[in-house]
């Protein structure tokens, strides 16, 4: 999950309208459409050089109204990152997304309370069960901790096209509060199924993968942004390309990673203002394909 990378991004210090916001389904709560993600950026040390970026791209997340952080423990050092970086004040507004990845009732008990206790967040908002890794086991824990106020809300999660129907299957049975996935203007197989069915049973759906690992910026490279993305309020591919995937009204919140404050300004664009109709939608794709 990468970050825009090309020209014609937002300034950090233009004057922005708010973010959009959408209501996740089983609460009616108001979350912003742009969230963050910490694959890869997130996976640091301690040293100052590493950490001071995260703290400027927090600080700007939060300022900007951001909420949604969504991170794991298979991702190394990214929840104890953030455990150290977020003050406490960002600490009573972040709505903290992570995931279990283990097997096991007990090993998953283990990682998900030493999960909120790195990140110092006592109630989760957010426990997904990563890549599907044995649901049946941690649904039963989830439940538990969810009528027991330990959690918020409880999820699955995949990250490729080939698990989504394996991910329509849990939906379909279970009653979840969240379901994450990939899908972005390349890869549109979640339009087929997910998301008309994560609409139909009331599942919020947090989109991974929205760049393609970056493989969205090479199909553009050298092309000018078109004229058409002034109607969008676009300043950059990026943006187009968070428009696209926020137009679909079953996408509740869309989690780039980034560690570089001007490619999260720029993600944060693709959340504000217009967002494409069924035509510009279309010019979208043309303009990759």
């Amino acid at each position: 999950m990468m970050a825009a990378a090309t020209a014609g991004r937002a300034s950090a210090t233009d004057s922005s309208p708010a973010l959009i916001t959408r209501r996740i389904p089983s609460s009616a709560e108001e979350i912003p459409l742009i969230g963050l993600g910490t694959s890869g950026p997130f996976e640091v040390g301690t040293s100052p050089a590493e950490r001071g970026p995260l703290k400027d791209v927090l600080a700007a997340f939060f300022e900007a109204g951001g909420r949604l952080i969504d991170t794991s423990p298979m991702y190394s050092t990214a929840e104890q990152v953030l455990g150290d970086l977020l003050t406490p004040a960002m600490q009573e507004k972040v709505f903290l997304a992570t995931k279990v990845w283990t097997r096991g009732a007990e090993a998953g008990i283990q990682q998900m309370t030493h999960s909120a206790g790195v990140m110092k967040h006592a109630r989760l908002d957010l426990i997904q069960i990563h890549n599907l890794l044995d649901p049946d086991t941690h649904l039963k824990t989830l439940r538990q901790w969810k009528e027991e106020g330990r959690v918020r809300y409880i999820g699955v999660t995949h990250y490729t096209v080939s698990a989504h129907e394996d991910l329509a299957r849990v939906i379909s049975r279970e009653k979840l509060d969240f379901v994450q996935f990939n899908y972005s203007p390349a890869t549109r197989d979640a339009e087929k199924r997910l998301l008309p069915l994560a609409a139909e049973r009331g599942v919020a759906v947090l989109v991974n993968r929205p760049f393609e690992d970056g493989a969205l910026f090479d199909r553009v490279r050298g092309k000018p942004l078109p004229a058409w993305a002034a109607e969008l309020e676009c300043k950059s591919w990026g943006q187009v390309f968070l428009k696209y995937i926020a137009a679909n009204p079953a996408v509740t919140c869309i989690i780039p990673a980034t560690g570089k404050l001007t490619h999260l300004q720029d993600n944060l664009g693709g959340g504000r203002g217009r967002l494409p109709d069924a035509r510009q939608r279309e010019l979208i794709l043309q303009a990759l394909f």
